[in-house]
């Protein structure tokens, strides 16, 4: 399993900051945060005065006489010889080995045979009904016409346990043509190090952390080009079986729909009074005379929090109000990021689940644990072994180890090195 790793915490006081603080905490927590950093990653009007008052702290000053005047006695100097004991990996196979979950359909027909799946899919043709996705119209002459296709997973809660099952109508973005019916295709998303910064401010301040999702929402985004696609398989209509669907929204497998998707969001966001970040355009910032809400936007989940509850309640509100949301409360899992709380307000995040899943991937439950990332001073070399059997496998379990030094960084220089 990985190792909870603390985000940043401090338990100094700093009561003489500025900076706005939760009500239901009287003592601050000193930032870690140097003014530059905050100027360039939060729009405030004046992000000096995170630091008014507050000065160098003093070093810590050991008088002379309690200072350890006598040799160091080290267990080898004495002679006491300890051995290594390594952790116990037997149990943690034996509970990936015993695991049973539902198969995962991978077409259309497989999924008939289970009224689970059978109910996942009119529960999205019903939510894309009531976005008016498309409408049926007769297929134009000489025009591309995009392929759809239905994408099943099964949504799991941090502990592994299923949450439900989700149906997905995608269209098949590759047979779209450029200039036809797609141009610019580029969406932000949030970068690793701006979720840390927030992480590390809630933890600071003793700011509540709460999680949002968007339901369906590539569907917000409006379209600028004319797109047909085929009716889904499963839902032909019978009147009009010849008919093609005019997307009037976007929908997920377009080549535009996250750019589609976040201009429809972040246009909205000004009106309720926040600016984006110069240096992350997912971060988002709100800043009153006394309070402050902040705002990570990654594709369709959201984090937010800020130094007043009420105030962020009522951005939530607000944004329900334009937005189909869920209220996920507390955060607790986000892009395979668990988040537990400790006392003393400390935060700790770890990927388990995330692991485990890329010890599934890479096929490797048997194999031999080890108490090091890699030898050291081990070279890989390119003509060094026997060929890849799938390259890409290679490169995306090489991309999964980088997403997991978020929380490990032990492992960051054997990754590097592969």
């Amino acid at each position: 399993t990985s190792p909870s790793t603390p985000v940043l915490h401090s338990s100094t006081s700093f009561p003489n900051s500025s900076f706005p603080r939760s009500p239901a905490h009287d003592t601050q927590m000193l930032p870690v945060f140097t003014e530059a950093q905050l100027e360039v990653l939060l729009p405030f009007e004046s992000a000096s005065s995170l630091m008014d008052n507050s000065g160098p702290l003093p070093a810590q000053v050991h008088p002379a006489n309690s200072m350890n005047n006598h040799p160091m006695q080290t267990r080898s100097k004495s002679g006491i010889v300890q051995s290594k004991k390594f952790p116990e990996f037997s149990s943690f196979h034996t509970h990936l080995t015993s695991i049973s979950e539902p198969d995962t359909p991978s077409y259309f027909k497989q999924a008939l045979g289970d009224p689970a799946w059978k109910q996942a899919m009119t529960e999205e043709i019903q939510a894309l009904d009531q976005q008016g996705t498309w409408t049926l119209v007769p297929s134009p002459p000489n025009t591309n016409i995009v392929g759809c296709k239905w994408i099943f997973k099964i949504k799991k809660n941090a502990d592994g346990t299923i949450s439900r099952y989700k149906a997905r109508l995608v269209a098949q973005g590759f047979s779209q043509e450029y200039g036809l019916d797609y141009e610019e295709t580029f969406s932000p998303v949030v970068r690793h190090t701006t979720v840390r910064l927030i992480l590390g401010l809630a933890v600071n301040f003793q700011w509540e952390l709460r999680q949002l999702d968007v339901k369906n929402a590539f569907l917000h985004g409006e379209l600028q080009e004319d797109v047909f696609m085929k009716q889904p398989q499963g839902f032909v209509d019978s009147q009009y079986p010849n008919h093609v669907c005019k997307l009037q929204k976007s929908l997920y497998g377009l080549k535009q729909a996250p750019r589609a998707w976040n201009a429809k969001f972040t246009g909205y966001l000004p009106t309720l009074g926040f600016s984006v970040s110069h240096s992350d355009p997912s971060l988002f910032v709100k800043k009153t005379e006394v309070a402050v809400v902040i705002l990570l936007l990654y594709v369709d989940d959201i984090i937010i929090t800020g130094s007043d509850p009420s105030l962020v309640t009522s951005v939530i509100q607000a944004l329900s109000e334009v937005f189909e949301l869920k209220d996920l409360g507390k955060l607790k899992y986000f892009l395979g990021l668990e988040v537990q709380y400790h006392s003393e307000g400390k935060i700790f995040v770890n990927q388990a689940k995330y692991a485990r899943d890329l010890i599934k991937k890479a096929s490797m439950e048997t194999c031999k644990p080890c108490s090091t990332p890699s030898k050291p001073h081990h070279q890989v070399l390119k003509d060094e072994g026997t060929l890849l059997s799938s390259p890409t496998l290679f490169r995306s379990i090489v991309g999964a180890l980088q997403y997991l030094t978020f929380t490990r960084p032990d492992i960051a220089f054997a990754v590097n090195t592969v």
